[in-house]
């Protein structure tokens, strides 16, 4: 009887999974705070600090990049501060962040020294009190952080004196439209902007309710709507480059804040329309973290949007 074979094994290359894509870095601007704050440190000088944080996206479900750095008071100049960017942006490339290509900065007083520091490492600066998530950290920590911290400066302190407002000047010919209105939209609309088909846009997270409960939808934030036939796409690039930060009414003025400290003249208005705006104003600030926006179309009638940005009205710092 012949003996049977068993057929010969075939080699089977073991199964691999399929490459994994590199996560890409998460693209985000930086907002920076470099000054002093009310600690007296043991040989009897304030301390300095460095605040770093990203702009956050809507949307953007990834956690800020937060980034926190005491400064000898006798170290306050561009070289230490070049340094301490540089082991910021090793702290954020761990943290899977891209170098930044813009820095916000809306200390006018420290401008010189930051912009020193930025230009050497290539990061351009932009004068801006479009800072709103780095005030918000700044608010949060002199309420909790810093009356913790041994030598914290308690009690009332003489305030810094209160730089002059310069006056409202009238917006360049180029850049004025043919009208404009006021307008409201729910937040619940504002959250959906992303979404929107806008050519120049400035967005933001929008914030929660101070006690910790989200907002209500239907809440109405007031803003303003710019049109103009011929040059709406022109004014939007324009407005994009200011810096846009808040909408003010001051005696029967309005006002658009911008960059460091422009102020520019929107248009006049009846005594009894300006009060009503500063106090919806006033209510925004009370109800909804200072919300406001800016529109900029073509006509009451397009679609989308050539210039759309949300704007808070909260305090510099």
């Amino acid at each position: 009887m012949s003996q049977a074979t068993e057929p010969a094994a075939t080699a089977v290359a073991p199964a691999t999974a399929p490459p994994v894509a590199p996560t890409a870095p998460l693209e985000a601007d930086w907002e920076l705070d470099y000054y002093s704050r009310a600690i007296l440190e043991p040989d009897g000088k304030k301390r300095w600090e460095l605040l770093i944080c990203s702009t956050p996206q809507p949307g953007d479900g990834a956690a800020p990049f937060r980034w926190a750095l005491n400064c000898p008071a006798s170290s306050v100049n561009s070289q230490w501060l070049r340094e301490a960017l540089e082991q910021a942006l090793a702290a954020a490339a761990d943290q899977g962040f891209a170098r930044p290509r813009k820095l916000r900065c809306w200390r006018a007083s420290m401008r010189t020294m930051v912009q020193r520091a930025a230009e050497t490492l290539g990061v351009e600066l932009v004068p801006s009190r479009r800072c709103y998530a780095l005030v918000e950290w700044l608010q949060e920590r002199q309420a909790t952080v810093y009356p913790a911290e041994e030598g914290f400066m308690a009690g009332p302190l003489a305030p810094p004196p209160q730089p002059i407002q310069p006056l409202a000047v009238p917006l360049p010919e180029a850049a004025r439209g043919d009208s404009w209105s006021w307008a409201a939209l729910p937040l619940a609309a504002l959250r959906e902007a992303a979404e929107w088909e806008v050519s120049f846009a400035g967005l933001l997270p929008l914030p929660g309710a101070g006690d910790g409960q989200p907002l209500d939808p239907e809440l109405m934030v007031s803003g303003l709507r710019l049109f103009s036939a011929s040059r709406s796409l022109a004014i939007a690039g324009w407005i994009a480059g200011l810096e846009p930060v808040r909408l003010e009414v001051s005696g029967t003025q309005l006002v658009l804040e911008a960059g460091l400290e422009d102020r520019w003249l929107l248009g006049n208005l009846e005594p009894e329309e300006a009060a009503a705006a500063a106090e919806a104003f006033q209510a925004a600030r009370c109800n909804a973290g200072g919300l406001q926006f800016l529109a900029v179309q073509s006509s009451e009638q397009q679609q989308g949007f050539d210039g759309f940005w949300i704007l808070r009205d909260l305090p510099d710092g």
